[in-house]
């Protein structure tokens, strides 16, 4: 009797372990199916992209280079990626690049690899800050957390005068030599572009274009104004409170 109350056990309870078994094994499908779908689901929902040409030409035609373009879409609110840091140099009694275009909440290191010692300072709304005077040490970088315009100087050199472009634009670049700018993976929709330059004398304006997923989507914006001879705004000492 024992023994075989033991065996009818044993029995009752592979049975048992079968069907626990059997259970998470449905589950682990259940599980990858619904998992399946959801990935599937996502993407077929997932919005095409398309690639956006934009040209900046002056009156005659020719391309404008160093051109901050800003892409931004009418509807509706894109994620970015955390911000990159960028660099702005100075060398040869100037800034390298003169025109910076970053992403708002960016940090910018500004390293001096001139022959000469510099003092960095801004005036602008978006961003006030002022660095020692130095030469070839780097100081911290300096966080751009606000959009707008910022406009840098050197208290020690006068001539000196660069530009940083902060931006709550998803997509966003500078022309090239020849006035282009190419941005990859724009999501199909209507986006409103907006251009600036120190050189631009044009009135603030943007314009509305539709980027389509099937081929590349080409825009040039021809200035009406010649462009200046020098950069504006310039910095100006007067502007800084100290």
């Amino acid at each position: 009797m024992t023994f075989n109350t033991c065996t009818s056990g044993g029995l009752a309870d592979d049975g048992v372990r079968s069907v626990t078994r059997f259970a998470i094994q449905l589950r682990l499908f259940a599980n990858k199916f619904t998992l399946g779908c959801m990935l599937a689901a996502a993407a077929a929902m997932a919005c095409p992209a398309g690639e956006l040409d934009v040209s900046v030409v002056d009156r005659q035609g020719r391309g404008v280079g160093e051109v901050v373009v800003m892409v931004a879409p009418v509807d509706k609110h894109l994620a970015t990626a955390a911000p990159a840091p960028a660099v702005m140099d100075q060398h040869d009694l100037a800034f390298l690049p003169r025109v910076l275009v970053v992403a708002v909440g960016t940090k910018v290191e500004f390293p001096n690899n001139d022959t000469v010692s510099h003092q960095v300072y801004s005036f602008s709304a978006a961003k006030k800050f002022h660095l020692p005077l130095y030469k070839g040490e780097l100081h911290s970088p300096v966080l751009f957390d606000h959009e707008g315009l910022v406009v840098l100087g050197c208290n020690i050199h006068d001539s000196m005068a660069g530009y940083i472009y902060v931006t709550d634009a998803p997509f966003f670049g500078k022309t090239d030599t020849a006035g282009r700018l190419r941005l990859p993976s724009v999501p199909v929709g209507d986006y409103r572009i907006a251009v600036w330059s120190p050189f631009i004398a044009d009135p603030d304006g943007s314009r509305t274009i539709h980027v389509d997923g099937q081929a590349i989507t080409s825009d040039e914006v021809q200035l009406v104004r010649e462009l200046r001879t020098r950069p504006e705004p310039r910095p100006r000492r007067a502007d800084w409170e100290y």
